[in-house]
Order: structure tokens, then sequence, then C-alpha cells
């Protein structure tokens, strides 16, 4: 057996797991879903609680080291290194998203410095769970980066084909293209789109899961052109100018921001 096929035994999905690091940005810290004590829980949260269903009460650990706004490279230099020293069974490393939609970013270049940091986390973790970006047809500010979305995701599949990385695949996850899977900033999911996420998740890790993330939102009334329009202006008043203009300044929302649960601790 080489080192290599070894390797993927090591990272094949299993129904236990008894620890659980997630290793982000703005999506794994859950921004968008707010808790009652005003942190915000997000998918990963979510994933803990099914995770820690299943194994006997008080033996499952998680620590959540995301930080919204964060680049590849700062994720690799901050979170990486404490998720190895963490060592748990289970890591989720969604990155390089924010790297993708800032303009004159290359998505293989990005790729690889996804793969070396892959690399480094699978060399010293349990199972490490990979993440492809979304399909963003339906967002009006990044649906023209559809097709570089399209592309770093192709690598991802790939690095986690040679690393035996289960693939948690956010692209094919058509109910989140629901406006209703979204926050009013339409950058971050909802509560309810990350609680699809987190179903979905589960069933990247063979978990199976008390509800289906695809199944079919309620209908909606028609809505006319004045509201569409109305909520558009909203929108852009809101979100999309205070979204442009942090990037002028060249500041980050994570700014000052640490990780909410830096160190494994039962739910």
């Amino acid at each position: 057996m080489t080192a290599e096929s070894t390797h993927f035994i090591k990272n094949t999905p299993t129904d236990t797991f008894t620890s659980y690091a997630a290793v982000g940005d703005s999506f794994t810290e859950g921004v968008g879903d707010p808790g009652p004590d005003g942190t915000f829980v997000g998918w990963a949260d979510r994933l803990a609680v099914l995770l820690d269903d299943r194994v006997p009460e008080h033996s499952f650990r998680y620590a959540n080291l995301a930080v919204r706004g964060k680049l590849l490279d700062q994720i690799v230099a901050d979170q990486v290194p404490r998720a190895k020293e963490l060592a748990p069974d289970l890591v989720t490393f969604a990155a390089g998203g924010n790297d993708i939609i800032r303009p004159g970013t290359d998505p293989d270049e990005v790729a690889e410095r996804f793969e070396r940091a892959v690399a480094d986390l699978a060399s010293a973790v349990g199972t490490v769970v990979v993440t492809t970006g979304f399909d963003t047809r339906g967002v009006a500010l990044l649906k023209h980066l559809r097709g570089k979305i399209a592309t770093y995701n192709g690598h991802v599949r790939a690095v986690a084909d040679r690393y035996g990385c289960p693939v948690l695949d956010l692209w094919s996850l058509k109910s989140v293209q629901d406006r209703r899977a979204w926050d009013d900033d339409r950058l971050h999911l909802s509560a309810e789109g990350h609680t699809r996420v987190a179903l979905r998740a589960a069933q990247a890790l063979g978990i199976e899961v008390p509800a289906d993330p695809e199944q079919p939102w309620p209908p909606l009334p028609p809505r006319g052109t004045l509201e569409v329009r109305r909520d558009d202006i909203h929108w852009a008043r809101e979100h999309l100018v205070p979204w442009i203009g942090r990037r002028l300044r060249g500041e980050s929302s994570g700014d000052h921001v640490a990780a909410k649960r830096p160190d494994l601790m039962p739910l």
C-alpha cells in the first residue's frame, strides 16, 4: 500500500467524530445567523450539534476558529496552526472565497496556496472537509465572477481527490438559490441558509440527517417591479456602499474580531 493511498483512507468519512474544529471566514463564523446572545451561530455550529448528538453525552468537543473577512493567507497563518495544535478528529476548511472575489486574483494561484494548506492540515488532523464556492448566478454583486468561482471549485475538487477529503459542495446546493437563504446583505446566508448547509455538510460526512437540505421552499407571492426596485435601492444604500467603502479604505469586517470558540470545548 502506498503512502498516498494510506493518506486517503485516513481521511475517509466516518459517522462518529468526538472533536471538530471549523476553519474559515465569515461563512464559517456564521455571519447572517445571529444567536440570542448576539454572537453568530452558523452552519458549522449547527453541524457540531448534529455530530454531538451521535456520541455519548459530554464526549464531544468543538472549536470555531473562523473570523469574518479573512483572506486565505490570513487563515493559513492564524487558524491552521491552531487547528493542527488542537488535532481534532474533524476539520472543515472553507477558505479562498474572499480572495476569489477580489479584482485581479488568479484562481489557479489561489488554489495552489489552498492545496498547500490542505496538505498541511491533513498531515496533522483526522478528516479534512473542503468546501466549494456557491453558484453566484443570482447574486447581483458577484454574478460576473461565476466563471472564476467555477474554476476555483474545479481546483478544490481536484485537491479533495488528491488528499481524500470529503467535499461540502455548495455549488450544487440548489435550495440556496432562493433569496430566503440569504441575509439582507445578499452576501451571507440567513439562518435557514446556514441550516441547509449544515445538513449538506453532514451528508458529505455520510451522516443521516433529520431533514433534506434541498427541501422545497414554500411558495412566495409575486413581487412587483416597484417592490424589487425599492429593495435594491435599500440594499445598495445599507450594504453595497459600505462594502465598497471598506475595500477602498483597505479595511476588513474582521479587523479587531477574535475567534468565537478558540479552544475545543463541550457544547
